[in-house]
């Protein structure tokens, strides 16, 4: 008998980490005691840059979800469909242009300074955040929360602080993150957080580093559906996964980009005439002697993008009545990137690959939505709906009073068929946020990283 070696050794070593796998659920399974006090609890969970097209092959996990719950044929993201502005879209119901945080880097008149998720100093300084989240109005309502890796969650918002948080480290296996929100559901039912989150980042730099529709991403997406099997496992070992609300998001697509495909701004401005903010499918401008009526002007032939003045900005996107959208915003046709020629000329291996950031219209920028549990009803799908509803949704099913939001509960009515158990009021101060604010120890450890794969 001839053995053909390679191949045999690949089914081997597949067959090894399948049983490693089936070893580590197992262990997690059993390793979890049960919970018989849970109370309205929602798990936030985002898939960075995940598509929805990218769900039915290699997602046995989030398929099962789908079966017994509920999927949008996809979500809208906000406009720009970047990581920072969408992520705390989803958790304040507010439009980029509402909560401030119009873009990953931006630059604001008023503090004279600029914000950029690598700067630790800001990414903490409460002052660029608008807008409630979520956990900060649960919190005020006694709800205590771990927004974990979720952008603004490092910052005392209203001067409100999550329960539970850390400082970002992407560098931390999803299995570990998965481990760590767990076990905040072990704590005691006093201490038990009922809103958590969970942040995943694989698809979004398998997406940036190689695109969509490669096999690169193809393994990306298995790892996090393992990552979500895992969270699944976890719960049912501990009993209540069918009491918890499990939703599912991702905050932007992906669209594959190509050297073939850059517009150089330097073929059109002289760049020692303008501050720039971002680069890539959305650019922000401003003429450094304040004419950007001459700026514009030199824009008009601009190829494989468009220009806009602040106040020409599209009506649909949302994007106006805020100080830091500047004066002129140019935005790339989709899979075209605006760039300089001084990046060009320092990133010579840059062939191909995928972004994001462009018009929330465009399919490849759809994000994904799936949610199951007791609210919800079973084999439901949604017709496509904005990001800015999520907040009040979450308010729901936690029996929280929102605050004044750009979205609405109605968007829902149709797929939930119960609310959780109702909550007392607190409108005052919850009891313990004083004394918790004060201690620096309620805090989980820093780890001082930046935000990636925005």
């Amino acid at each position: 008998m001839v053995f053909n070696v390679p191949a045999t050794l690949m089914r081997f070593q597949r067959t090894r980490a399948l049983v490693v796998l089936v070893l580590c659920l197992v262990t997690w399974a059993g390793a979890a005691e049960k919970i018989t006090d849970l109370r309205s609890t929602v798990i936030l969970v985002s898939l960075d840059g995940f598509r929805p097209d990218y769900v039915g092959s290699g997602t046995p996990h989030l398929d099962s979800l789908i079966a017994r719950g509920v999927h949008a044929k996809w979500m809208i993201p906000s406009f720009p469909t970047k990581t920072f502005p969408n992520h705390y879209t989803i958790v304040t119901g507010l439009y980029p242009a509402h909560h401030g945080i119009i873009a990953n880097s931006f630059w604001d008149p008023t503090f004279q300074a600029k914000f950029s998720p690598g700067d630790r100093e800001e990414v903490t300084n409460a002052r660029w955040w608008g807008g409630e989240p979520i956990w900060v109005t649960a919190e005020k309502q006694g709800v205590r929360t771990a927004p974990v890796f979720w952008p603004g969650s490092e910052a005392p918002i209203e001067d409100v602080r999550p329960s539970y948080y850390e400082a970002f480290d992407d560098k931390r296996p999803d299995d570990v993150r998965v481990e760590k929100l767990l076990s905040l559901l072990d704590l005691p039912a006093s201490e038990r957080p009922r809103f958590l989150t969970l942040y995943m980042s694989d698809t979004d730099h398998a997406g940036h580093d190689f695109g969509p529709g490669t096999p690169e991403m193809r393994a990306a997406v298995e790892k996090v559906d393992t990552a979500i099997g895992q969270l699944l496992s976890g719960l049912k070992a501990r009993g209540i996964e069918d009491q918890v609300n499990i939703i599912i998001v991702s905050d932007h697509g992906m669209a594959a980009t190509s050297r073939k495909r850059v517009v150089v701004l330097d073929d059109y401005l002289d760049l020692k005439t303008v501050n720039v903010s971002d680069w890539g499918p959305v650019v922000s401008v401003r003429a450094r002697d304040g004419n950007n009526a001459a700026v514009m002007a030199k824009l008009a032939h601009l190829a494989h993008a468009q220009a806009y003045l602040a106040a020409d900005i599209p009506a649909r996107w949302h994007y106006s009545d805020s100080p830091r959208i500047q004066p002129i915003l140019l935005v790339a046709n989709d899979g075209w990137l605006i760039e300089s020629r001084d990046y060009m000329d320092k990133h010579p291996k840059f062939v191909r690959g995928g972004n994001h950031g462009y018009d929330n219209d465009d399919k490849s920028m759809r994000a994904t939505f799936i949610a199951a549990g007791p609210a919800f009803a079973s084999h439901a799908t949604m017709a496509p709906f904005s990001n800015v509803h999520l907040y009040s949704l979450m308010a729901y099913l936690l029996n929280l009073r929102p605050v004044e939001t750009d979205g609405s509960i109605n968007v829902f009515k149709d797929v939930l068929v119960k609310q959780g158990d109702r909550v007392s009021p607190h409108p005052e101060r919850a009891p313990w946020r004083k004394e918790r604010d004060q201690d620096a120890s309620r805090r989980l450890p820093v780890i001082g990283q930046a935000y990636a794969g925005y």
